[in-house]
């Protein structure tokens, strides 16, 4: 579950769904904000990160690029930079995610709220599209998003659908699952189809066994949420894709977000509701 203690003043998530991505940021930077960012910002794109010494980096690009669901990338740096050129104005991308994770040899060894301290020269920083990005479009539309009702995380699975390899990349998706009314099972495909660049269209509706999720109530990453009777589950391609392809490969060192700390972009979402691929 989400934490009040997260958030200043009591306030959860959802609080903040109104707010500029820049003001979130500041409060993200100065630790006062290490919480989920799910319904944070409700009209701007979020991001997974991923980020890998530069041996690694062209291997990495390949396989996002040969696993465009999964790992839709918004933009690229420059090796050492800790800038972004596309998605956000005046941002760091070592301080601005509430929470990070530090893999060794595949091995995730810490958690830390700011990664400035491991920054090193030869490091190349990818920005992916996260599903937290439709889920504004979702309750525009009416749809239920039940880990924003519940202020928890969404939940996340480990499947047995098989990435396509790329150098030293390999490893199954991650997916991330809402449950929705039968009768708005159409209308939430149709809705999240719009947004390529942020995962798209589920991939896939109905049997949790049918992908390898053995125990729905159990998620590897993020928290349950209730499942009510006459609901259906809709996967969608998660960016923690990245992370199970990091333990899988294991590289000698990498950081990503921690699942469901994203780092909020100054991208409105209707921004991404093409198909052409963002700048890179």
């Amino acid at each position: 579950m989400i934490m009040e203690e997260n958030y200043p003043e009591g306030k959860c998530a959802a609080d903040y769904a109104d707010e500029k991505p820049s003001d979130v940021r500041e409060l993200i930077r100065v630790g006062k904000i290490t919480g989920e960012t799910s319904g944070m910002c409700a009209d701007y794109a979020q991001a997974n990160l991923v980020v890998l010494p530069q041996k690694y980096a062209y291997d990495f690009l390949l396989f996002a690029m040969r696993n465009p669901t999964a790992c839709p990338l918004l933009e690229v740096t420059d090796m050492g930079s800790r800038k972004l050129n596309e998605m956000a104005e005046n941002a760091d991308i070592a301080t601005d995610i509430p929470l990070y994770r530090i893999y060794r040899d595949g091995v995730l060894t810490e958690e830390v709220t700011d990664v400035s301290d491991y920054w090193r020269d030869d490091l190349v920083s990818f920005l992916i599209g996260c599903s937290f990005s439709f889920e504004g479009e979702m309750l525009k539309a009416d749809l239920p998003v039940r880990q924003i009702e519940e202020k928890c995380n969404v939940p996340m699975y480990n499947t047995n659908i098989k990435c396509r390899e790329a150098g030293i990349f390999k490893g199954n998706m991650v997916v991330s699952m809402r449950p929705m009314p039968k009768q708005h099972v159409m209308k939430a495909a149709l809705v999240t189809a719009e947004m390529p660049r942020v995962h798209g269209a589920p991939i896939h509706i109905g049997d949790p066994g049918a992908i390898g999720i053995n125990d729905i109530n159990k998620p590897d990453y993020g928290d349950p949420v209730e499942i009510r009777e006459g609901e259906v589950t809709m996967f969608w391609p998660c960016g923690v894709t990245p992370q199970a392809a990091v333990m899988a490969s294991k590289p000698d060192f990498c950081i990503t977000h921690s699942p469901g700390h994203m780092f909020i972009t100054d991208v409105k979402n209707v921004n991404l509701k093409y198909r052409e691929a963002w700048r890179i």
